[in-house]
């Protein structure tokens, strides 16, 4: 063959591979979740080592190459296309996120896919809600629920969660809300295709968890001394109100890793949805290094759906339900001043709200005494209202408290 011939070829084969591959960020941006599936491929444990980093030459040159050739190899047995490769060496996976092609169905390609010899699970992107009802949008009152609910101003005299690190998973966090202003140790984006933005719900939530106190402005969040990671894993669909809160399995499993990662000692997650392997996982891991998970409650799905229905994570409901749902908390969660994007406030009601209440309170108990399993006092046994007072001197031994123990006949929880 001649060289004129040789390049022609070339040339031909080149252009064969190119159109067989779009590029990542042009397949995250345009192909929607439900066309996405997660492809986990186990590596070896032993090539991560503690802290964060990878050991042997599981990070060099060479072996990326390898599993980008693994991952190539799967997505065309299969079928898919390759969107995006994230190492998960804490649970000791790989995750390939990979499209489904138009015309097929997302179950036909999960089914095929789970049983590829390289490929040790395979679920879809799920999406998840957060659990907050529209807010009214009247004036701000200056009264907060937990003011006399709680007796903040009495749990203040303990403990204001200084030291503790919350991971608050939703959506954007106004960082430079004046209440907010210096809470946050990290605001990080984890939303494939879109930038950083301020967010309501994710604003709302982290103000009820650690707005600061005594600043002349706004409210006093549950643990004003905590610091936040701001990790935003959900997105705001509109700018209007009463607009939803939307995530998926990638953004929250990659949100759930670094909060891990970076020793959080609460993750609240004020959301609701369906169940998935890869997100349970990462729970587990959250568990074996001591993190206290703190989940809303959504009566609509099995169990209070995901991560409500987990075991291990403290389920929480407002009060709208009356604390009926079994082994479910029930925190302040109506009528709930916080802050806003763009430096307001405003009232918000949900189950996303009484956890972060939840998460708020547990911030302060492990201010206390940072080793203690947490033990809430509540109505019944695992479950119904809170007395947080009581909760709070189980770790503080030796303080006194202005707020009577376990009185819920007086409780105005409506």
């Amino acid at each position: 063959m001649s060289w004129h011939g040789l390049w022609r070829n070339l040339a031909a084969a080149v252009a064969l591979v190119a159109a067989s591959f779009t590029p990542a960020a042009a397949i995250s941006q345009s192909t929607p979740s439900s066309r996405q599936i997660l492809i986990m491929v186990k590596h070896p444990l032993d090539h991560y080592r503690v802290g964060g980093a990878y050991g042997g030459s599981y990070g060099d040159d060479v072996t990326r190459s390898a599993r980008a050739r693994l991952a190539r190899r799967i997505a065309q047995r299969n079928g898919l296309t390759l969107v995006e490769d994230w190492p998960m060496p804490m649970i000791g996976v790989d995750c390939f996120v990979m499209a489904v092609p138009a015309g097929r169905e997302t179950a036909a390609a999960l089914e095929q896919v789970g049983h590829d010899a390289d490929v040790a699970w395979a679920e879809p992107v799920e999406l998840y809600s957060a659990k907050g009802a529209a807010p009214h949008n009247d004036p701000l009152y200056a009264a907060e629920p937990a003011a006399g609910q709680w007796h903040l101003a009495d749990l203040h005299q303990m403990a204001s969660g200084r030291g503790t690190r919350v991971a608050v998973i939703d959506s954007g966090i106004d960082a430079g809300h004046p209440d907010l202003s210096g809470q946050l140790l990290v605001n990080r984006n984890f939303v494939n295709g879109q930038s950083l933005i301020a967010e309501q719900h994710g604003t709302a939530v982290a103000g009820i968890i650690a707005a600061k106190a005594d600043n002349r402005l706004g409210i006093a969040g549950v643990a004003p001394g905590a610091r936040l990671l701001g990790l935003r894993a959900c997105w705001q669909e509109g700018r209007s109100s009463g607009a939803s809160t939307e995530c998926d399995t990638l953004s929250l499993a990659k949100a759930l890793y670094f909060a891990v990662e970076n020793r959080a000692d609460v993750i609240n997650l004020s959301l609701a949805g369906p169940d998935a392997k890869l997100l349970r996982e990462l729970l587990s891991v959250a568990y074996a290094r001591g993190v206290t998970v703190v989940g809303a409650f959504d009566p609509k799905l099995p169990g209070g759906g995901f991560p409500a229905n987990v075991p291990g994570v403290i389920a929480v409901s407002d009060a709208a339900l009356g604390g009926s749902h079994g082994e479910v908390y029930v925190a302040p969660g109506r009528d709930v001043p916080t802050t806003q994007p763009g430096g307001r406030w405003f009232l918000v009601n949900g189950s996303s709200f009484a956890a972060a209440h939840v998460s708020g309170l547990v911030a302060l108990t492990r201010e206390r005494r940072r080793a203690a399993p947490l033990m809430l006092v509540s109505q019944r046994h695992g479950g119904g209202a809170i007395d947080a007072c009581a909760t709070l001197m189980r770790v503080a031994r030796g303080c006194d408290c202005a707020c009577p123990a376990a009185k819920f006949a007086k409780a105005d929880y409506r």
